[in-house]
């Protein structure tokens, strides 16, 4: 099996590390705007050789984890280079512009959209892990645009790497995720700008983070070159859900500043069922 990963950071480093494990015989090339991380990434042996759009042809698989506003611009051009019996499988964490920019391409049916939830708040080669994907959800959107032996082969591949797969819309995905997902990050990357314009002593912070501000703030230390792209291709359900959460911390205050104590304790009490949802999800650890 050939396979050729397009962005060999965090997501395509750890593709290209499971498949080498769970397929001895493969063939891993790469392609990446960064002619560093080409070389880390073959340092390391994510990948055998450096390729080019031209070496798409052959390839059985070809995973392709860039920013998304730079896949929406690329993947056309990729899907132009593929060969009939290529899927092309992404990992971006938006899917209703991305299915839009392809829905006419003579070749659609080599497309396979996905974003596998997994991740941590590393990036580059270094950052990729072996496991990463294994007991994650791999959301697939627009499955029946699929050639289905090509879905076959994809499939395939997502359950040697211990994946669960669901299928959704591309437009429900994008509601769903922007609370989930691109939320949370906001939350961090505004409560580690607060700590920091207040907290002029960096050693005060260190010294009195305790493990639930390093949780929190965690993913303040992803890379903003991938998630501004994420925050602009789904401004409008982020909007919504910014808008949601500023009202639910309005209310939070105005109970303070009334002496609501006893309507803070139900509103984190009704919260605590939290538990109850997000139990069972694997934890990633770098």
């Amino acid at each position: 099996m050939k396979v050729v990963v397009v962005g060999i950071g965090l997501i395509g480093g750890s593709f290209a590390k499971d498949i080498r494990e769970t397929h001895p015989k493969v063939c891993i090339e790469g392609i990446d705007a960064n002619t560093s991380h080409i070389e880390e990434a073959i340092d390391l042996g994510l990948i055998d050789a450096a390729t080019t759009y031209k070496g798409l042809a052959d390839a059985d698989v070809v995973i392709v984890a860039i920013p998304v506003t730079v896949l929406a611009k690329e993947l056309p051009i990729i899907l132009d280079y593929v060969g009939e019996e290529t899927v092309v499988i992404d990992a971006g964490s938006t899917k209703a512009q991305i299915c839009k920019v392809v829905a006419e391409h003579p070749k659609r049916r080599n497309y396979l959209a996905c974003h596998p939830i997994a991740g941590t708040e590393y990036s580059g080669p270094s950052a990729a892990i072996s496991g990463l994907y294994n007991g994650k959800t791999n959301i697939i959107c627009e499955v029946e645009q699929t050639a289905f032996k090509l879905q076959e082969k994809a499939l395939a591949l997502f359950e040697k790497l211990g994946m669960r797969i669901r299928y959704m819309n591309p437009d429900n995905h994008d509601k769903h995720i922007a609370y989930v997902s691109h939320l949370s990050h906001i939350s961090s990357f505004m409560l580690g700008k607060t700590v920091i314009e207040k907290e002029k002593n960096e050693r005060d912070i260190f010294d009195m983070a305790g493990s639930g501000f390093e949780s929190t703030v965690r993913l303040a230390k992803s890379s903003p070159a991938m998630w501004a792209p994420i925050f602009e291709q789904n401004k409008a359900n982020v909007l919504e859900t910014l808008t949601e959460y500023i009202n639910n911390l309005e209310s939070f205050k105005k109970m303070m500043e009334d002496d609501d104590f006893d309507g803070l304790y139900e509103e984190m009490n009704n919260t605590n069922r939290i538990k109850q949802i997000l139990n069972g999800i694997p934890l990633t650890k770098k």
